[in-house]
């Protein structure tokens, strides 16, 4: 059985969301999970679809970024999909069409998983350079830190029982920050 699952970061992508859903009806799934979230948020769907895929069907996604959010989560579900002896498909993948039932799919997806991770440790590595140069010259100092007056001022609204959400609010500062120098546990 062929398992369709389609997604747009928003509900404004309304062209995008339903030539998926048409792409995936005529290349013939019989079932297909739709959502409009972002990819960082919660897939309701997706785990739908992964929990839905049995032994021999094939997950088909349009493309690889309707997919996965990440290398790490890309191999997460094609091990889980792998697990349960279900393969993936993914209909434009750079112009081609790819699918882990063969070995020659299996190889594409993982050569590109791997080429994607180092690329992406590649960039992390020359930024870490960049910021490591920067404070040699002394052109990276990092973010001010919270002057002591607001501090004091923080301390003495929490003592009087507001809420951290309200001191931020009343001082402009973050939460984070506030539960950072105010040391709440």
């Amino acid at each position: 059985m062929l398992v369709g699952y389609a997604r747009t970061s928003t509900a404004d992508q309304v062209a995008g969301f339903e030539a998926q859903e048409r792409e995936l009806k005529n290349i013939g799934c019989d079932e297909v999970f739709s959502e409009q979230v972002s990819s960082v948020a919660q897939r309701s769907q997706l785990d739908a679809a992964l929990k839905f895929v049995r032994k021999g069907d094939t997950l088909v996604v349009t493309k690889l970024d309707r997919l996965a959010r990440s290398t790490q989560h890309l191999l997460k579900i094609v091990e889980g999909l792998e697990e349960k002896h279900v393969a993936l498909r993914i209909l434009d993948f750079g112009g081609a069409e790819v699918d882990t039932k063969s070995p020659s799919g299996k190889l594409t997806l993982t050569m590109f998983a791997a080429m994607a991770q180092f690329e992406r440790e590649m960039m992390l590595e020359r930024q870490r350079e960049g910021i490591q140069k920067a404070k040699l010259d002394g052109k990276y100092k990092g973010r001010a830190p919270v002057p002591e007056a607001k501090i004091e001022q923080a301390r003495k609204l929490q003592a009087e029982g507001v809420k951290i959400p309200e001191i931020a609010k009343q001082l402009s500062l973050g939460r984070s920050t506030l539960y950072r120098v105010l040391k709440v546990a």
